[in-house]
């Protein structure tokens, strides 16, 4: 008889707060089914109904074992493709056709992309400080905690000035001084090195906040503290602006969190203006793009570094972990601090971390199962969170 898809569910949790989007492929062999991370916070709901509507229908009955065909044709069953919201959806479903055909191996999935090129997976973990003195005494706890690479932010994504000014009636927003921001940065990885030496690997995350021109800057006076990588200096809309900035500075970049279609990375990985690729791989489709991707990026001598905030499934942070363990090309992956105790209750079978490495598992498939009646017990919000607010001192909408 032949293998079928049966059923496609939609499983959405907030276990550490955070809006989860994991999808679970049944099948005509019983108790074989795969699941996946199609998460979007932001926009939960809609990447729910996109496979509860379209892609569910368009699946049942399909042989859960053409796993490329399905990517294919479903990416142009929409024909406008290549947004988050399809992207999301689709990655659900290809993850878990891939965790399907790991457990028809009996294999853990990185044997799928041809086995181990390391022993563990090196990752970096945040250290979001209030203050400068509090980024001293956090990077201090991680590193007590055996972590050897640590991103550093201060007062959240563009940093928090109370002096800021603003005009008398100001509208409602994240406000932020991009010159204030640099100023502090600049002042807290001085301290910070002056402190650790050169032991750590430090990174640092824009987040967009600057003008290419203040990007440029910026990463030019970065340089002097040896930097693992400076993250996301520009937004999608301005990276023909690379070129400046690789002309300018040898500080290593890092970019792709945001990007969707494939035309926002192809120029930067051929031009090698970039040194890491940080796509989130549910925003791009899954695992089948990705692998494409990876062979890409080897080809222009640029590494991986994958996206792995909070509002990544245990799933996504697994199949994360497996594409860094066989590829040749990974650079080092990020580490949420949002993965804690309801995490693993949710999720059992969460990759762990131990001194700074991430370990997987190795049972057959993805490797992470889920817990229905525990993600119940934490339910989505459907709230955007404040930090997208971002604006300028005089109110004007900024780039989050």
């Amino acid at each position: 008889m032949a293998l079928t898809i049966t059923d496609v569910k939609v499983i959405t949790t907030a276990p550490e707060g955070i809006n989860l989007v994991a999808v679970k492929v049944e099948t005509s062999e019983p108790g074989l089914y795969g699941l996946g991370c199609a998460t979007f916070t932001q926009r939960y709901l809609a990447v729910v109904t996109a496979i509860e509507k379209y892609l569910k229908p368009f699946l049942i009955g399909k042989d859960p074992q053409r796993i490329e065909d399905i990517w294919q044709t479903a990416m142009v069953s929409s024909y406008w493709r290549n947004g988050p919201v399809l992207n999301n959806a689709i990655s659900g479903i290809d993850m878990a056709l891939w965790d399907i055909k790991g457990k028809l191996a009996n294999m853990p999935l990185y044997q799928l992309f041809g086995g181990k090129c390391r022993d563990a997976v090196p990752a970096y973990i945040h250290a979001d400080a209030k203050s400068i003195n509090h980024a001293l005494e956090l990077v201090e706890e991680r590193k007590e905690a055996g972590w050897h690479n640590i991103r550093v932010q201060i007062g959240g994504y563009g940093g928090e000035n109370p002096n800021i000014h603003k005009p008398v009636t100001s509208t409602s927003g994240v406000y932020y001084d991009p010159k204030s921001y640099m100023k502090t940065v600049l002042t807290t990885f001085e301290k910070l090195r002056v402190k650790f030496g050169d032991e750590l690997g430090l990174c640092h995350d824009v987040h967009e906040r600057l003008t290419p021109n203040q990007a440029m800057q910026f990463a030019k006076q970065m340089e002097q503290f040896d930097l693992l990588f400076l993250e996301d200096v520009l937004p999608p809309e301005q990276v023909q602006w690379f070129d400046h900035i690789r002309a300018h500075t040898v500080t290593p970049l890092a970019q792709g969190e945001l990007f969707n279609n494939p035309n926002e990375w192809i120029e930067l990985i051929s031009k090698r203006y970039i040194d890491y690729l940080r796509l989130h791989i549910s925003q791009v489709g899954g695992i089948s793009p990705v692998r494409k991707i990876i062979g890409f990026c080897d080809t222009f001598g640029v590494r991986t570094a994958w996206h792995g905030p909070g509002d990544l499934t245990p799933i996504g942070h697994a199949v994360s972990a497996h594409l860094d363990i066989s590829t040749p090309n990974f650079g080092i992956q990020e580490w949420s601090c949002s993965i804690k105790e309801n995490t693993y209750e949710v999720f059992p079978g969460t990759p762990v971390v131990k001194d700074g490495y991430i370990y997987l598992n190795d049972k057959p498939g993805i490797g992470v199962e889920i817990d229905e009646k525990a993600a119940a017990k934490y339910p989505c919000h459907d709230k955007l969170p404040e930090w997208t607010l971002a604006r300028l001192p005089d109110g004007s909408a900024a780039r989050p």
